[in-house]
């Protein structure tokens, strides 16, 4: 292996980050265009260990450049099948992280890849050599593939034609879980793939609810688990139900201890405020609180400016990953706005008082129909006291949780100016009891310190804003 390669190759590498600084090359990520797809074909089709590149090769690009990417494998055995695609096209992550200096994140249109500059200067020279490596991988560890070929694409052109087909498949792919719901099963499936970047998280898929980065829905997990038992994607019995609401059951909090180290001991599936699912890195939206107005916010990877809490994604994205259990944020798949159970254990879509437009018209056709409208965007909203505003106009239900000050007036001393008046609006918050050691991010820019509950149970009757007093 080590003749046949300018680089290593192994497990230990999964969790390697390559930085800006370090950085050769950026393919496809947050500011450019790229897909990864896996198709099955018949072993007459397939031509093993075929390799075609569509585009400039590593060689022919410049140091501190970003390019589009994409990578097209079929694969072909007599076990394979069209609900495997999605599985394997999802180890795609796992297996190039072996790959000493070179990081892959994400999935599907979001993944994204960084080559470090160290690669370059032992001798990674063409795409080729990462393609035969991933192969090599792929059927030394999943035997069920018994030929495989690759179609790596750096040709702009080229590869918006192919991503309008790869989107289609995704689509179709997502669709096939519409009529089945959490209570039709009695196994839900989970997927370790992230742990290598969270060590503790745990995803887990349900009918109602698809993985965090959106690649593997139940379909694609109870495949996974049959053909590759020993795999990271596994079955889940979902034991007792010990609340329906909110998605909690016997077997999968079992699961949660024991694959998490002890780090956290119960899920609800469907829940954004008490024990929510954990969040890994390779979500694709990030959900956060606004005390503000009592709701929640949605902003996904493709969105480059500000959320009306003054926070960008990544910033969000900072503080929501790493497998834990965050109050205030969440990480979910864009296929999960479209579960009739979306987070129904605070308010489903009566809550969500904000996403960015693109987002918006990705998921329209599912958003309640009553609600389209009062659901602000980027386009109207921008900020706390604008989002406050169009809800109020626009008579968003999230209003109703907000509670009218009906007291007389304060008499105001004439040398305190009106606007450090108390507001005459404060509003409910909810009541969230605390997880054991269950840590509370800041709602702002990362500094200062964090705090940690301990067996902490706290009630929240109403938050009322007062203007800082100068």
């Amino acid at each position: 292996m080590a003749n046949e390669f300018p680089f290593e190759i192994s497990p230990m590498f999964e969790g390697e980050r390559v930085r800006k600084d370090d950085m050769f090359v950026e393919l496809a990520g947050p500011k450019s265009r790229g897909f990864e797809l896996v198709r099955a074909a018949t072993l007459e089709e397939v031509e093993d260990g075929n390799f075609t590149l569509i585009g400039p090769d590593i060689s022919l690009m410049q140091e501190g450049s970003r390019h589009p990417y994409a990578m097209i494998y079929r694969i072909a055995g007599k076990l394979v099948e069209t609900d495997l695609e999605a599985i394997v096209e999802r180890r795609n992550h796992d297996f190039q992280n072996y790959i000493q200096g070179y990081m892959h994140l994400n999935q599907r249109y979001d993944m994204w890849v960084r080559i470090n500059k160290d690669a370059i200067k032992k001798g990674l020279t063409s795409f080729e050599q990462v393609a035969k490596a991933t192969m090599m991988l792929f059927k030394n560890e999943l035997p069920f593939i018994e030929k495989i070929d690759a179609t790596y694409i750096t040709d702009p052109d080229e590869i918006e034609k192919r991503r309008v087909d790869a989107i289609k498949i995704y689509e179709a792919r997502d669709a096939r879980t519409r009529g089945l719901h959490d209570e039709d099963v009695d196994v839900f499936y989970g997927c370790t793939l992230c742990q290598s970047f969270a060590p503790t998280n745990v995803c887990v898929v349900t009918p109602d609810r698809i993985s965090l980065c959106g690649a593997i829905n139940w379909f694609d997990g109870r495949a996974a688990a049959k053909v590759d038992p020993e795999g990271p994607q596994f079955a889940i019995p979902k034991g007792e139900i010990i609340d329906a609401v909110s998605g909690e059951y016997s077997g999968v909090n079992d699961k949660a201890v024991a694959l998490s180290g002890g780090e956290y001991s119960r899920i609800k599936i469907h829940s954004f405020f008490e024990y929510p699912h954990t969040s890994c890195g390779c979500f694709e939206v990030v959900g956060f609180y606004i005390p503000e107005v009592d709701g929640i916010g949605w902003v996904d990877r493709d969105f480059t400016g500000m959320a009306p809490n003054g926070l960008a994604f990544s910033t969000m994205a900072g503080q929501t990953g790493g497998g834990k259990q965050i109050i205030g944020f969440l990480g979910v798949g864009v296929n999960y706005f479209r579960s009739p159970k979306f987070i129904q254990a605070d308010g489903g879509w009566n809550r969500v008082i904000w996403m960015p437009k693109n987002l918006k018209e990705k998921i329209k056709a599912d958003i309640p129909p009553e609600l389209v409208d009062k659901i602000p965007t980027d386009d109207e909203v921008t900020d706390l006291k604008t989002l406050k505003d169009y809800l109020e106009k626009n008579q968003h239900p999230i209003i109703q949780r907000w509670v009218k000050e009906v007291a007389a007036p304060e008499t105001v001393s004439p040398m305190e100016s009106p606007s450090t008046a108390e507001p005459a609006w404060s509003m409910l918050a909810p009541t969230m009891t605390m997880p054991v050691g269950m840590p509370i991010m800041p709602m702002g820019e990362g500094g200062g310190m964090k705090l940690t509950f301990k067996n902490a149970k706290i009630n929240i009757e109403r938050i009322v804003f007062k203007n800082k007093e100068k």
